[in-house]
């Protein structure tokens, strides 16, 4: 009687394990999102990074087709956080509310139903088991209580001082407790009798009821079986024609990278097949004297004028991002080709990757493909560009007379905070002064405006125009 309650139990457990499959696929969902949306930054950020690098042609193509496939990836898996919350997540949702219903006074109406049900079944029979409880116990104490009489009588017939009318009393007792145990039994037999009549429609009553919650819960146990089945089907990309679609024409587009087109393109627009734009006789005009007059003035500064080239080949439409007579001092020129890794910030300065990476880009890459080089050159000491820095950017070794580095105002790209006591810290857009030019290891000597001077990396800056 009352072990019911474990199969009504089971319908609450039902609702609560609903919510539980639907924390579940939440949560799963949250992580399809949050990968698909690291993917979609990783491409976007090493697109422009291969796109402004030093690498051309066909294996450019096939570098890119890396981040083409996480674009794509990154929208399948959208397509997957879609599917999870806008079907299978809504489907639990809807089913739960049309399968579970609240009532006013808390509990739900499927809990009381089956306990009703069980309680109406069982009460007959549970009425009837109580007179039998109550008969054994009255047979017991008939028998208890005879037992008790026949040793009275026993011990007072060894007692000489009884006298005749005590014994026969207690002979009576033993005579009417004897005939209490006969009724008590008699009535005890006959209720457990009546107890085992009614047990049959009692368990056929039980089991309808139970049955009835067996088919509820059913419904529940198939409709979590179809519902993780669709789960499945959302998860698993490897079904899905477009995933191998991606990975088939990945495959393509780096098995189309060939060697030999690739140099042929370098040497036809980099090399000794590009156009050339031989000196000629040019005539004298006003326009070009005060020009010239102008780049003659601006030799007292100490400065390096940069002007357009004239690009040939497939570059030859694009328009020079640099004015025609740019200057810039000499000591702040930059290296042609920066050895900066882009996976030192997580080694040298501790810094972990974060969502800013797509401002890097003009750092982390070696080099721009469309950058402007100096094409002033004169064999005069000091208006040579190489005499105080040689191509890398570096300290001539040779030249013992080096003039010292002109102080430069910079802006912070990014946040850093100094790992060491003689390194600076700052906030992305703080402005601070360059003292000194990069070094070997990527750092620069600066100060901030309160008057700190310390080391900062080089990459973490950007000259203020």
């Amino acid at each position: 009687v009352g072990n019911y309650k474990r199969t009504v139990k089971r319908i609450d457990d039902g609702h609560r394990l609903c919510n539980d499959l639907m924390n579940c696929i939440h949560e799963r969902a949250r992580i399809e999102k949050v990968y698909a949306q690291q993917l979609t930054e990783w491409a976007k950020r090493w697109k422009q990074l291969v796109e402004k690098g030093p690498q051309y042609g066909t294996v450019e193509r096939a570098w890119c087709a890396f981040m083409s496939e996480a674009e794509k990836v990154s929208e399948l898996h959208l397509e997957v956080k879609g599917s999870l919350m806008n079907e299978d997540f809504e489907k639990i949702k809807n089913w739960q509310k049309e399968a579970f219903h609240k009532q006013m006074m808390g509990g739900f109406k499927e809990t009381k139903e089956a306990e009703d049900g069980f309680r109406k079944a069982q009460k007959p029979w549970a009425k009837k088991l109580k007179e039998v409880e109550a008969a054994k116990k009255a047979y017991h104490a008939a028998c208890k209580e005879e037992k008790l009489a026949v040793s009275r009588e026993t011990n007072s017939k060894a007692d000489p001082a009884l006298n005749p009318e005590q014994l026969k009393k207690l002979q009576d007792k033993v005579e009417r407790s004897k005939q209490d145990v006969l009724k008590t039994k008699e009535k005890y037999e006959k209720s457990l009798k009546e107890l085992d009549n009614a047990t049959p429609q009692y368990m056929e009553n039980m089991e309808q009821v139970f049955e009835q919650c067996q088919q509820f819960e059913e419904k529940r146990l198939r409709f979590f079986r179809e519902v993780l089945l669709e789960v499945q089907k959302h998860l698993d990309l490897s079904n899905v024609a477009s995933y191998k679609n991606i990975y088939r024409e990945l495959e393509q587009n780096i098995k189309a990278a060939d060697a030999v087109e690739d140099l042929r393109w370098f040497r036809a627009n980099q090399g000794p097949g590009m156009s050339m734009n031989w000196p000629q006789f040019e005539e004298w005009s006003a326009d070009l004297n005060r020009t010239l007059s102008r780049r003659e003035k601006k030799k007292a500064s100490d400065g390096v004028t940069l002007t357009g080239i004239n690009q040939t080949g497939d570059q030859v439409s694009q328009p020079n991002k640099h004015s025609s007579s740019l200057s810039v001092q000499s000591n702040t020129v930059q290296s042609v080709q920066s050895s900066y890794n882009p996976f030192e910030d997580e080694e040298d300065t501790g810094s972990t990757v974060s969502e800013k990476e797509d401002n890097k880009i003009k750092n982390v890459s070696s080099y721009e493909k469309n950058q402007s080089y100096p094409t002033d050159w004169s064999d005069e000491e000091s208006n040579n560009p190489f005499s105080s820095t040689d191509a890398n950017g570096d300290t001539n070794p040779f030249d013992e007379d080096t003039s010292p580095a002109m102080e430069v105002r910079v802006r912070a790209l990014y946040d850093y905070e100094g790992q060491e006591q003689d390194e600076l810290s700052f906030k992305a857009g703080d402005e601070l002064t360059k003292m000194e030019n990069e070094d070997e290891q990527g750092w620069c000597k600066g100060r901030l405006d309160n008057g700190q001077v310390g080391l900062y990396p080089a990459n973490y800056v950007e000259p203020i125009q």
